[in-house]
């Protein structure tokens, strides 16, 4: 993989055309400073507590919940870098073809002695895309011989954005692996809008190569899952409703079948909240999901169940408190070298204003709507 050229890895219909389509911190924005993001869920825009919701930890308290804590650690979240193929308008980790945060394979070494003898169950790998970590096969390899789950979140425009991944279908296939994509819609001009220029195009050539080896098919084993996230400032849909949709038309019109539909809320961090905020958006979302607060969610958000790792090994509650550098509270287990599972299982779980999205309406996790 050629790294000093960033372009290299696009398809011709994914590259940016416009400096905007780069990553916040290609543009030396000031929202590529996770402090900055933080002062302004704390603070509003303007810093100046002009804009002030109730604060999250507030609403966690009435219903008994604060502070938070696990429920047991099940599911181990491995951000493998933050390099993308894609630049979409939405993403919480602001990835792209210019980002350079990759993991190490000693790093990767340190998480499989951590997964020895635990009782996670799931090791679900993400990015950036994680298929462009060099090490990417070899980790997914040494991870099958634990015995454990693996998950990899695919943009799917990945499997034909160079010859090299063309084969990903058959490798996912081979070692059992959960695929997780993201398909904003089931029509071009939605999707398109959200991820870039020919994406959608690529997303069902993808889809069709992964149904050719056996996944989504009934029988198989193979999974297949997608990922709808809206393009706007409002909440999902119904999960159950939206699925039967998505299948009827996918299926109708490409010959496509999936497993399940998971509806994720847009977090208002990176580069959605760039969005909100250019769009004059901001205040009006984050009273949406104030006001949408759904204790029974609040119940069950993956950070109770869930650790993430960094790319670089350091330890976060949650995806989304790891693109905010909000580290573990643990402080003799916030790296993977000094990993203590008893330690981290009564750590008090770290939460902000933008932990609202993970609790509002059905809720919403990695695994789509919580309270469905």
């Amino acid at each position: 993989m050629n790294e000093n050229n960033d372009s290299s890895i696009l398809s011709p219909g994914q590259r940016p055309v416009k400096d905007s389509m780069n990553s916040l911190k290609a543009r030396h924005n000031i929202l590529a400073d996770a402090h900055e993001q933080i002062g302004i869920l704390e603070h509003g825009a303007n810093h100046d507590d002009a804009f002030r919701l109730a604060p999250f930890q507030q609403k966690l308290g009435e219903i008994g919940l604060y502070p938070l804590h696990p429920t047991g650690i099940e599911i181990f979240q491995v951000n493998m870098g933050k390099m993308c193929n894609q630049v979409c308008k939405h993403c919480h980790v602001d990835a792209g073809p210019d980002r350079k945060e990759i993991m190490t394979r000693e790093t990767m070494q340190l998480c499989l002695d951590t997964l020895k003898n635990s009782p996670v169950t799931t090791v679900d790998l993400t990015g950036g895309a994680p298929e462009l970590n060099p090490q990417f096969r070899w980790f997914v390899e040494e991870i099958k011989k634990s015995g454990k789950h693996i998950i990899v979140r695919c943009n799917l425009t990945i499997i034909l954005a160079n010859k090299r991944f063309n084969d990903l279908p058959g490798f996912f296939r081979q070692h059992a692996v959960e695929v997780v994509s993201s398909l904003p819609f089931y029509t071009a001009d939605r999707t398109n809008r959200q991820r870039g220029d020919g994406v959608f195009e690529e997303s069902i050539k993808a889809l069709q190569m992964l149904n050719a080896v056996g996944y989504g098919k009934e029988g198989t084993g193979l999974v297949l899952n997608l990922v709808y996230n809206p393009a706007g400032a409002f909440l999902p849909p119904s999960q159950t409703m939206l699925e039967k949709e998505f299948k009827t038309e996918l299926m109708k019109n490409f010959g496509i079948a999936f497993n399940q539909l998971y509806t994720i809320t847009n977090m208002p961090i990176s580069r959605y909240l760039d969005y909100l905020l250019q769009s004059g958006n901001y205040e009006k979302y984050m009273e949406k999901l104030t006001a949408a607060f759904n204790p029974a969610a609040a119940k069950g958000i993956m950070c109770r169940n869930t650790i993430s790792v960094g790319w670089d090994g350091f330890l976060y509650d949650c995806d989304f408190n790891q693109m905010l550098d909000l580290k573990i509270s643990c402080k003799n287990s916030v790296h993977l070298s000094q990993f203590n599972l008893a330690n981290l299982n009564k750590r008090e779980i770290v939460v902000n204003q933008h932990c609202y999205g993970c609790t509002a309406g059905a809720g919403s996790s990695c695994g789509g709507a919580v309270d469905p």
